[in-house]
C-alpha cells in the first residue's frame, strides 16, 4: 500500500459525506432534522460495527478512559450536525459545502485561543485568503432588504457558518482525543450521542416516513458511517498534511451531484471564493510540509 491509497480513500469519502448530505438536501424538510439525525446514527452503526468486527474486537475498539472528552467531542459535532442540516433547507447543497470550508480557518483560530498553539505567519495569511473567499461567497446571498428570498438565502449562510464554527471546535476535541483514544472508539461514541441526543426532539414531533424518505434516510447513515471509515483508513496510508488539500475536492462532488440529481448549479461567487480558499488552504499546507522537512534536515544533524 502507499501513499495513493491514502488519497483514494480521502478522495471516496469527501464523496461519501457528500452523497449523504444530498440525501439530507433531497428529504427537502419532510422529515424532521432531529429525526434524520437519528436515523443517521442509526444506520451508520452498521458499516461501523462491522469494520470494528473486523479491526478485532468490538469492545476493545470502542473501550474509552475519556468519556468527558468523547461529551464535548459529541457535543460539538451534534451541534454542528443540527446547524448544517438545518443550513440545508435554505441554501444549495454546494453553497453549504463550500461555507463548510470556513472550519479549518475557525481551527487556527481556536487552536491559537484554546489550545495556545503558536501560529505561523503562512497559516495567518492562509486564515485571511480563506475569510476573503467566504465574504465573496457570502455576497450572493446577505441581504438588508425583506425579499423572502433573500432573508431566507441569509439564514442558511448564517447557520453553515455556525456549523463551521462547531465544527472547527469538534476538530480542536478530535486532536486533543487522538492521543489517547483509538480512531474506532472516537466514530462510536460520537454516533451514540448525536442518536441519544437526537430522540430529545421526539417531543416537537417526529414524521413516520414513507418509501422514498426511508431510502433517503438509509442513505444518509450509511454514507455517513462509511465516511467515518474510509477518514480513519486514509490516515493510516498517508499523513494528514498530504491528505488535507483533497477535503476540497467535496466542492467538486457537491457541483456534480447538485447538478445531476437536485438540478441546480452554483453560482459564480460560490465558486471564486471557495477558490480563494482553497489556494490558501493549500498553500498553508505546503508551507507546512516544507517547514517540517527542513526541521528533519536539521534534526539529522
Amino acid at each position: 500500500m502507499s501513499a495513493a491509497t491514502g488519497i483514494s480513500m480521502k478522495i471516496m469519502a469527501a464523496l461519501s459525506s457528500t452523497l449523504m448530505l444530498a440525501c439530507v438536501k433531497a428529504l427537502d424538510g419532510t422529515i424532521p432534522v432531529g429525526e434524520v439525525i437519528f436515523f443517521r446514527s442509526c444506520f451508520a452503526m452498521l458499516p461501523l460495527i462491522l469494520w470494528l468486527k473486523v479491526q478485532g474486537s468490538v469492545r476493545e475498539g470502542i473501550k474509552t478512559a475519556n468519556v468527558r472528552g468523547h461529551f464535548i467531542r459529541g457535543l460539538a459535532g451534534t451541534c454542528s450536525m443540527y446547524l448544517s442540516y438545518l443550513a440545508l433547507l435554505y441554501i444549495s447543497l454546494t453553497d453549504a459545502t463550500a461555507i463548510n470550508y470556513a472550519a479549518p480557518l475557525f481551527t487556527v483560530l481556536l487552536a491559537a485561543l484554546i489550545l495556545r498553539e503558536k501560529v505561523r505567519a503562512h497559516r495567518w495569511l492562509a486564515v485571511v485568503a480563506g475569510f476573503s473567499g467566504i465574504v465573496i461567497m457570502l455576497s450572493g446571498h446577505l441581504s438588508l432588504t425583506d425579499n423572502a428570498l433573500n432573508v431566507g438565502s441569509s439564514t442558511g449562510v448564517f447557520l453553515a457558518l455556525l456549523a463551521a464554527l462547531f465544527t472547527a471546535g469538534a476538530l480542536i476535541q478530535i486532536r486533543s482525543l487522538n492521543r489517547s483514544e483509538k480512531a474506532g472508539a472516537i466514530a462510536f461514541w460520537f454516533t451514540v450521542m448525536t442518536g441519544l441526543t437526537s430522540l430529545v426532539t421526539v417531543i416537537a414531533g417526529w414524521k413516520i416516513p414513507e418509501g422514498r424518505e426511508i431510502l433517503l434516510l438509509v442513505g444518509c447513515g450509511l454514507f455517513g458511517g462509511i465516511t467515518q471509515i474510509l477518514l480513519t483508513l486514509s490516515l493510516r496510508y498517508a499523513d494528514a498534511s498530504l491528505l488535507a488539500p483533497f477535503d476540497y475536492t467535496t466542492l467538486l462532488w457537491s457541483v456534480i451531484i447538485g447538478f445531476l440529481f437536485l438540478g441546480n448549479l452554483p453560482e459564480e461567487a460560490t465558486i471564486a471564493g471557495a477558490f480563494l480558499v482553497a489556494v490558501g488552504g493549500i498553500y498553508s499546507l505546503l508551507c507546512e510540509r516544507r517547514l517540517r522537512r527542513l526541521e528533519m534536515v536539521q534534526d539529522r544533524r
